[in-house]
């Protein structure tokens, strides 16, 4: 499996942007205005924590457990990839919304998975 995250739209809301699952569009991605992740490529395993049982972690040199989950505004992470079916506005706030069954299908898509690459690109001025 190999994964993309093309960043689309940054403000202070947050990094929007869209995640490709083997080359086809799968999702939209939220992440916070100062991510972790830099333009490149990362090494993805699976992850086991508290309180995200089954995900993957990106691992980030200096970092650890930069996972991808369920959220839905910047507030919603610390530094991970947030996953959506569309975006819009919660509260006034930049959001990408469904993000709960989204994250299942990720779940699904992967179940066979444990490591995958992710390459990160911006695409935005």
């Amino acid at each position: 499996m190999i994964a993309h995250v093309i960043r689309l739209e940054k403000s202070d809301q947050g990094i929007i942007g869209v995640l490709l699952i083997n080359a086809v569009i799968f999702c939209f991605t939220l992440e916070k205005d100062d991510t972790f992740l830099k333009q490149g490529s990362f090494h993805c395993q699976r992850f086991s924590g508290t309180k995200w049982p089954d995900t993957f972690e990106i691992l980030v040199p200096g970092h650890t457990a930069v996972l991808f989950h369920a959220g839905n505004v910047e507030a919603d992470t610390l530094g991970c990839v947030l996953l959506g079916a569309t975006t819009g506005k919660l509260k006034g706030n930049r959001a990408v919304l469904n993000s709960g069954e989204t994250f299942k299908r990720f779940l699904e898509i992967t179940k066979n998975t444990d490591y995958f690459t992710l390459f990160v690109n911006n695409h935005f001025y």
